[in-house]
Protein backbone atom coordinates (compact mmCIF):
# COMPACT_ATOMS: atom_id res chain seq x y z
CA UNK A 1 0.00 0.00 0.00
CA UNK A 2 1.46 3.33 -1.10
CA UNK A 3 1.33 6.59 0.85
CA UNK A 4 -0.82 7.97 -1.94
CA UNK A 5 -3.44 5.29 -1.18
CA UNK A 6 -3.79 6.70 2.33
CA UNK A 7 -4.00 10.27 1.04
CA UNK A 8 -6.68 9.40 -1.50
CA UNK A 9 -8.65 7.45 1.10
CA UNK A 10 -8.52 10.45 3.42
CA UNK A 11 -10.12 12.44 0.61
CA UNK A 12 -12.79 9.73 0.24
CA UNK A 13 -13.65 10.02 3.93
CA UNK A 14 -13.88 13.79 3.64
CA UNK A 15 -16.21 13.43 0.66
CA UNK A 16 -18.35 10.92 2.56
CA UNK A 17 -18.95 13.53 5.28
CA UNK A 18 -20.87 15.63 2.76
CA UNK A 19 -23.75 13.16 3.05
CA UNK A 20 -23.90 12.93 6.84
CA UNK A 21 -27.12 14.96 7.11
CA UNK A 22 -28.90 13.62 4.04
CA UNK A 23 -27.89 9.99 3.28
CA UNK A 24 -29.72 8.22 6.12
CA UNK A 25 -30.67 5.45 6.50
CA UNK A 26 -27.85 4.59 4.10
CA UNK A 27 -24.19 4.81 5.10
CA UNK A 28 -22.15 7.82 4.06
CA UNK A 29 -19.65 6.96 1.31
CA UNK A 30 -17.05 8.88 -0.67
CA UNK A 31 -15.23 7.85 -3.86
CA UNK A 32 -12.70 9.15 -6.36
CA UNK A 33 -11.01 7.99 -9.54
CA UNK A 34 -7.27 8.34 -10.09
CA UNK A 35 -5.34 7.73 -13.30
CA UNK A 36 -1.63 8.35 -13.80
CA UNK A 37 -1.48 10.38 -10.61
CA UNK A 38 -4.37 12.64 -11.57
CA UNK A 39 -7.82 12.74 -9.96
CA UNK A 40 -10.36 12.28 -12.75
CA UNK A 41 -13.55 12.56 -10.74
CA UNK A 42 -14.96 12.31 -7.24
CA UNK A 43 -18.36 11.84 -5.64
CA UNK A 44 -20.32 10.95 -2.52
CA UNK A 45 -23.64 9.36 -1.64
CA UNK A 46 -26.09 12.15 -0.96
CA UNK A 47 -29.50 10.53 -0.52
CA UNK A 48 -31.10 7.09 -0.30
CA UNK A 49 -32.50 6.07 -3.68
CA UNK A 50 -30.05 8.27 -5.57
CA UNK A 51 -26.65 7.40 -7.06
CA UNK A 52 -24.12 5.78 -4.78
CA UNK A 53 -20.70 7.42 -4.53
CA UNK A 54 -19.11 5.01 -7.02
CA UNK A 55 -21.82 5.59 -9.63
CA UNK A 56 -21.62 9.37 -9.29
CA UNK A 57 -17.84 9.21 -9.73
CA UNK A 58 -17.84 6.78 -12.66
CA UNK A 59 -20.55 8.73 -14.45
CA UNK A 60 -18.59 11.95 -14.02
CA UNK A 61 -15.43 10.40 -15.50
CA UNK A 62 -17.19 8.68 -18.39
CA UNK A 63 -14.89 6.74 -20.76
CA UNK A 64 -11.83 8.11 -18.96
CA UNK A 65 -12.56 5.68 -16.09
CA UNK A 66 -11.13 2.78 -18.10
CA UNK A 67 -7.73 1.83 -16.72
CA UNK A 68 -8.11 3.97 -13.59
CA UNK A 69 -7.97 3.18 -9.86
CA UNK A 70 -11.17 3.63 -7.89
CA UNK A 71 -10.94 4.63 -4.25
CA UNK A 72 -14.09 4.15 -2.18
CA UNK A 73 -14.59 4.34 1.59
CA UNK A 74 -17.05 1.40 1.67
CA UNK A 75 -17.09 -1.86 -0.27
CA UNK A 76 -19.21 -1.54 -3.45
CA UNK A 77 -22.59 -3.21 -3.07
CA UNK A 78 -23.42 -6.40 -4.97
CA UNK A 79 -27.22 -6.47 -4.94
CA UNK A 80 -30.12 -4.54 -6.41
CA UNK A 81 -31.89 -2.38 -3.84
CA UNK A 82 -33.13 1.14 -4.49
CA UNK A 83 -30.33 1.28 -7.08
CA UNK A 84 -28.36 -1.28 -9.10
CA UNK A 85 -25.26 -3.15 -7.86
CA UNK A 86 -22.21 -0.89 -7.81
CA UNK A 87 -19.81 -3.86 -8.18
CA UNK A 88 -21.20 -4.49 -11.68
CA UNK A 89 -20.76 -0.84 -12.63
CA UNK A 90 -17.13 -0.92 -11.44
CA UNK A 91 -16.41 -3.95 -13.61
CA UNK A 92 -18.18 -2.52 -16.65
CA UNK A 93 -16.26 0.77 -16.38
CA UNK A 94 -12.92 -0.99 -16.94
CA UNK A 95 -11.40 -0.15 -13.56
CA UNK A 96 -8.05 -1.94 -13.07
CA UNK A 97 -7.61 -1.41 -9.32
CA UNK A 98 -9.98 -0.89 -6.39
CA UNK A 99 -8.91 0.48 -3.00
CA UNK A 100 -11.56 0.31 -0.26
CA UNK A 101 -11.82 1.67 3.27
CA UNK A 102 -13.97 -1.01 4.93
CA UNK A 103 -16.11 -4.00 4.03
CA UNK A 104 -19.88 -3.56 4.08
CA UNK A 105 -21.41 -4.95 7.31
CA UNK A 106 -24.75 -5.46 5.56
CA UNK A 107 -25.21 -9.27 5.36
CA UNK A 108 -26.52 -8.83 1.81
CA UNK A 109 -23.06 -7.58 0.79
CA UNK A 110 -20.34 -8.34 3.39
CA UNK A 111 -17.50 -9.24 1.04
CA UNK A 112 -19.61 -10.33 -1.92
CA UNK A 113 -18.94 -7.08 -3.79
CA UNK A 114 -15.19 -7.48 -3.37
CA UNK A 115 -15.35 -11.14 -4.44
CA UNK A 116 -17.22 -10.24 -7.61
CA UNK A 117 -14.71 -7.50 -8.45
CA UNK A 118 -11.71 -9.79 -7.80
CA UNK A 119 -13.29 -12.50 -9.97
CA UNK A 120 -13.36 -10.00 -12.84
CA UNK A 121 -9.56 -9.70 -12.64
CA UNK A 122 -9.47 -6.33 -10.89
CA UNK A 123 -6.75 -5.79 -8.26
CA UNK A 124 -8.27 -5.11 -4.85
CA UNK A 125 -6.45 -3.37 -1.97
CA UNK A 126 -7.79 -2.76 1.52
CA UNK A 127 -9.04 -2.09 4.04
CA UNK A 128 -7.33 1.31 4.19
CA UNK A 129 -8.00 3.67 7.14
CA UNK A 130 -10.55 1.15 8.34
CA UNK A 131 -10.88 2.59 11.85
CA UNK A 132 -11.80 6.04 10.50
CA UNK A 133 -14.20 4.53 7.96
CA UNK A 134 -15.95 2.52 10.68
CA UNK A 135 -16.26 5.58 12.93
CA UNK A 136 -17.83 7.54 10.10
CA UNK A 137 -20.66 5.00 9.87
CA UNK A 138 -20.89 3.91 13.51
CA UNK A 139 -24.69 3.78 13.43
CA UNK A 140 -24.91 1.76 10.22
CA UNK A 141 -22.27 -0.68 11.44
CA UNK A 142 -23.88 -1.19 14.85
CA UNK A 143 -27.39 -1.65 13.46
CA UNK A 144 -26.14 -4.29 11.01
CA UNK A 145 -24.24 -6.19 13.71
CA UNK A 146 -26.64 -5.94 16.66
CA UNK A 147 -30.02 -4.72 15.42
CA UNK A 148 -29.68 -1.62 17.62
CA UNK A 149 -28.92 1.97 16.64
CA UNK A 150 -25.85 3.90 17.80
CA UNK A 151 -27.03 6.03 20.72
CA UNK A 152 -25.45 9.39 21.48
CA UNK A 153 -26.49 10.90 24.80
CA UNK A 154 -26.30 14.69 24.79
CA UNK A 155 -25.87 16.27 28.21
CA UNK A 156 -25.56 19.90 29.24
CA UNK A 157 -24.38 20.73 32.73
CA UNK A 158 -22.76 23.27 35.00
CA UNK A 159 -19.25 22.76 36.33
CA UNK A 160 -20.74 21.20 39.47
CA UNK A 161 -22.68 18.64 37.42
CA UNK A 162 -26.16 20.21 37.53
CA UNK A 163 -28.65 20.38 34.67
CA UNK A 164 -31.48 22.59 36.01
CA UNK A 165 -32.37 24.65 39.02
CA UNK A 166 -34.59 23.05 41.67
CA UNK A 167 -37.55 24.86 40.06
CA UNK A 168 -36.82 23.15 36.73
CA UNK A 169 -35.37 26.26 35.07
CA UNK A 170 -32.72 25.18 32.58
CA UNK A 171 -32.62 27.75 29.75
CA UNK A 172 -29.90 28.31 29.00
CA UNK A 173 -27.08 26.50 30.78
CA UNK A 174 -24.77 26.46 27.78
CA UNK A 175 -23.97 29.20 25.28
CA UNK A 176 -25.25 29.77 21.73
CA UNK A 177 -22.33 27.99 20.07
CA UNK A 178 -23.03 24.77 21.95
CA UNK A 179 -26.75 25.02 21.21
CA UNK A 180 -26.01 25.49 17.51
CA UNK A 181 -23.79 22.41 17.52
CA UNK A 182 -26.59 20.39 19.12
CA UNK A 183 -28.84 21.27 16.17
CA UNK A 184 -26.27 19.60 13.90
CA UNK A 185 -26.28 16.54 16.15
CA UNK A 186 -30.05 16.42 15.76
CA UNK A 187 -29.82 16.83 11.99
CA UNK A 188 -27.59 13.77 11.59
CA UNK A 189 -29.84 11.56 13.76
CA UNK A 190 -32.67 9.32 12.62
CA UNK A 191 -34.54 9.92 15.87
CA UNK A 192 -34.42 12.13 18.95
CA UNK A 193 -35.48 10.38 22.16
CA UNK A 194 -36.63 12.20 25.28
CA UNK A 195 -38.71 11.55 28.38
CA UNK A 196 -42.20 12.74 29.22
CA UNK A 197 -40.92 14.84 32.15
CA UNK A 198 -38.80 16.90 29.76
CA UNK A 199 -41.75 17.24 27.38
CA UNK A 200 -44.19 18.38 30.08
CA UNK A 201 -41.63 20.74 31.64
CA UNK A 202 -40.21 22.38 28.49
CA UNK A 203 -42.76 21.66 25.70
CA UNK A 204 -39.93 21.31 23.14
CA UNK A 205 -40.35 21.16 19.36
CA UNK A 206 -37.63 18.48 19.25
CA UNK A 207 -36.66 19.28 15.68
CA UNK A 208 -33.38 20.15 13.98
CA UNK A 209 -33.20 23.88 13.28
CA UNK A 210 -30.59 24.13 10.54
CA UNK A 211 -30.26 26.34 7.47
CA UNK A 212 -30.05 23.51 4.91
CA UNK A 213 -32.68 21.01 3.74
CA UNK A 214 -32.93 17.74 5.72
CA UNK A 215 -35.49 15.11 6.57
CA UNK A 216 -36.42 15.87 10.16
CA UNK A 217 -35.61 13.12 12.71
CA UNK A 218 -38.37 11.15 14.35
CA UNK A 219 -39.46 12.53 17.72
CA UNK A 220 -39.70 9.79 20.32
CA UNK A 221 -41.17 10.21 23.82
CA UNK A 222 -40.70 7.66 26.61
CA UNK A 223 -43.94 7.98 28.57
CA UNK A 224 -44.54 5.00 30.88
CA UNK A 225 -47.84 6.24 32.34
CA UNK A 226 -49.12 7.83 29.12
CA UNK A 227 -49.30 11.41 30.35
CA UNK A 228 -48.92 12.99 26.92
CA UNK A 229 -51.69 15.45 26.03
CA UNK A 230 -52.96 17.19 22.92
CA UNK A 231 -51.70 20.68 23.75
CA UNK A 232 -48.01 19.92 23.18
CA UNK A 233 -46.15 21.92 20.56
CA UNK A 234 -44.47 19.01 18.79
CA UNK A 235 -47.81 17.32 18.04
CA UNK A 236 -48.77 20.19 15.74
CA UNK A 237 -45.55 19.94 13.71
CA UNK A 238 -45.17 17.79 10.57
CA UNK A 239 -43.46 14.44 10.95
CA UNK A 240 -44.07 11.35 13.05
CA UNK A 241 -44.10 11.40 16.85
CA UNK A 242 -43.65 8.02 18.54
CA UNK A 243 -44.86 7.61 22.12
CA UNK A 244 -43.57 4.52 23.92
CA UNK A 245 -45.57 3.57 26.99
CA UNK A 246 -45.89 0.80 29.56
CA UNK A 247 -49.70 1.06 29.50
CA UNK A 248 -51.21 -2.16 28.14
CA UNK A 249 -54.94 -1.46 28.41
CA UNK A 250 -56.45 -1.34 24.92
CA UNK A 251 -59.18 0.93 26.23
CA UNK A 252 -56.75 3.46 27.72
CA UNK A 253 -54.63 3.44 24.58
CA UNK A 254 -57.68 4.05 22.40
CA UNK A 255 -58.88 6.86 24.66
CA UNK A 256 -55.47 8.52 24.40
CA UNK A 257 -55.49 8.19 20.61
CA UNK A 258 -58.85 9.95 20.49
CA UNK A 259 -57.66 12.66 22.89
CA UNK A 260 -54.54 13.41 20.87
CA UNK A 261 -56.39 13.11 17.55
CA UNK A 262 -53.18 13.18 15.54
CA UNK A 263 -52.52 11.10 12.45
CA UNK A 264 -48.80 11.65 12.96
CA UNK A 265 -48.70 10.06 16.46
CA UNK A 266 -47.83 6.38 16.95
CA UNK A 267 -48.52 4.84 20.38
CA UNK A 268 -46.38 1.81 21.25
CA UNK A 269 -47.11 -0.37 24.26
CA UNK A 270 -43.85 -2.03 25.26
CA UNK A 271 -43.67 -2.61 29.04
CA UNK A 272 -40.83 -4.35 30.83
CA UNK A 273 -41.13 -6.47 33.95
CA UNK A 274 -40.86 -3.39 36.18
CA UNK A 275 -43.84 -1.67 34.59
CA UNK A 276 -41.70 0.84 32.70
CA UNK A 277 -40.92 1.15 29.00
CA UNK A 278 -38.63 -1.55 27.65
CA UNK A 279 -35.89 0.72 26.32
CA UNK A 280 -34.04 -1.99 24.42
CA UNK A 281 -37.26 -3.00 22.66
CA UNK A 282 -37.85 0.64 21.75
CA UNK A 283 -34.39 0.95 20.21
CA UNK A 284 -34.89 -2.31 18.31
CA UNK A 285 -38.16 -0.94 16.94
CA UNK A 286 -36.46 2.25 15.80
CA UNK A 287 -33.71 0.28 14.05
CA UNK A 288 -35.92 -2.41 12.47
CA UNK A 289 -39.16 -0.61 11.72
CA UNK A 290 -37.94 2.95 11.11
CA UNK A 291 -34.38 2.30 9.88
CA UNK A 292 -32.88 4.63 12.48
CA UNK A 293 -29.13 4.04 12.52
CA UNK A 294 -28.23 6.94 14.82
CA UNK A 295 -30.30 8.04 17.81
CA UNK A 296 -29.79 11.18 19.88
CA UNK A 297 -30.88 10.95 23.51
CA UNK A 298 -31.84 14.34 24.97
CA UNK A 299 -33.53 13.77 28.27
CA UNK A 300 -33.59 14.35 31.99
CA UNK A 301 -31.61 12.54 34.67
CA UNK A 302 -33.94 9.54 35.03
CA UNK A 303 -34.13 8.41 31.40
CA UNK A 304 -30.46 9.17 30.72
CA UNK A 305 -29.51 7.18 33.81
CA UNK A 306 -31.74 4.26 32.82
CA UNK A 307 -30.26 4.15 29.31
CA UNK A 308 -26.72 4.21 30.68
CA UNK A 309 -27.50 1.59 33.34
CA UNK A 310 -29.06 -0.58 30.64
CA UNK A 311 -25.85 -0.41 28.59
CA UNK A 312 -27.72 1.21 25.73
CA UNK A 313 -25.61 4.37 25.36
CA UNK A 314 -22.65 4.22 22.97
CA UNK A 315 -21.36 7.76 23.36
CA UNK A 316 -21.85 10.69 25.72
CA UNK A 317 -21.49 14.25 24.45
CA UNK A 318 -21.32 16.51 27.49
CA UNK A 319 -21.30 20.29 27.29
CA UNK A 320 -19.90 21.82 30.47
CA UNK A 321 -20.77 25.46 31.18
CA UNK A 322 -18.36 27.58 33.29
CA UNK A 323 -20.82 28.20 36.11
CA UNK A 324 -22.02 26.70 39.38
CA UNK A 325 -25.71 26.01 40.05
CA UNK A 326 -25.60 24.86 43.66
CA UNK A 327 -26.49 21.87 45.81
CA UNK A 328 -30.26 22.13 45.34
CA UNK A 329 -30.07 22.08 41.53
CA UNK A 330 -30.96 18.90 39.63
CA UNK A 331 -28.27 16.27 38.94
CA UNK A 332 -26.96 15.10 35.59
CA UNK A 333 -27.93 11.43 35.87
CA UNK A 334 -30.09 9.34 38.14
CA UNK A 335 -28.03 6.18 38.72
CA UNK A 336 -29.47 3.76 41.26
CA UNK A 337 -27.68 1.21 43.41
CA UNK A 338 -24.16 2.66 43.43
CA UNK A 339 -22.77 2.00 46.89
CA UNK A 340 -19.07 1.45 46.17
CA UNK A 341 -16.65 3.38 43.97
CA UNK A 342 -15.89 0.22 42.03
CA UNK A 343 -19.57 0.07 40.99
CA UNK A 344 -19.36 3.47 39.30
CA UNK A 345 -19.71 3.35 35.48
CA UNK A 346 -16.36 3.94 33.80
CA UNK A 347 -15.88 6.23 30.79
CA UNK A 348 -13.21 6.53 28.15
CA UNK A 349 -12.76 10.18 27.20
CA UNK A 350 -11.64 10.48 23.59
CA UNK A 351 -12.19 14.11 22.66
CA UNK A 352 -12.22 17.42 24.53
CA UNK A 353 -12.73 20.81 22.84
CA UNK A 354 -13.96 24.32 23.54
CA UNK A 355 -17.26 25.32 21.92
CA UNK A 356 -17.65 29.03 22.55
CA UNK A 357 -17.22 29.47 26.31
CA UNK A 358 -18.28 25.89 27.05
CA UNK A 359 -16.20 22.73 27.15
CA UNK A 360 -17.40 19.76 25.09
CA UNK A 361 -16.29 16.33 26.25
CA UNK A 362 -16.96 13.18 24.25
CA UNK A 363 -16.67 9.83 25.98
CA UNK A 364 -17.63 6.18 25.66
CA UNK A 365 -18.98 4.01 28.46
CA UNK A 366 -16.70 1.08 29.24
CA UNK A 367 -19.13 -1.83 29.55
Amino acid sequence: MADSDIQYMQRCLALAQKGRYTARPNPVVGALLVKEGQVLAEGWHEKAGEDHAEIMTLRSAGAEAKGATLYVSLEPCSFTGRTGPCADAVIEAGIVRLVFGMTDPNPAVNGKGLEKIKAAGIEVEGPVLEEQALALNAGFVKSMHSGLPYVRCKLGMSLDGRTAMASGESKWITGPEAREEVQLLRARSGAIVTGIETVLQDDPSLDARVDFPIEQPLRVIVDSRLRIHSGLKMLSLPGEVIVATAVTSAELLEDKRKEIDGDNVTLLSMPNEEGKVDLRALLQFLADERECRDVLLESGAELAGAMLSGRLVDELITYIAPKFMGTDARPLLNLQGLERLEDAPQLEIFDVAMVGKDCRMRSRPVY
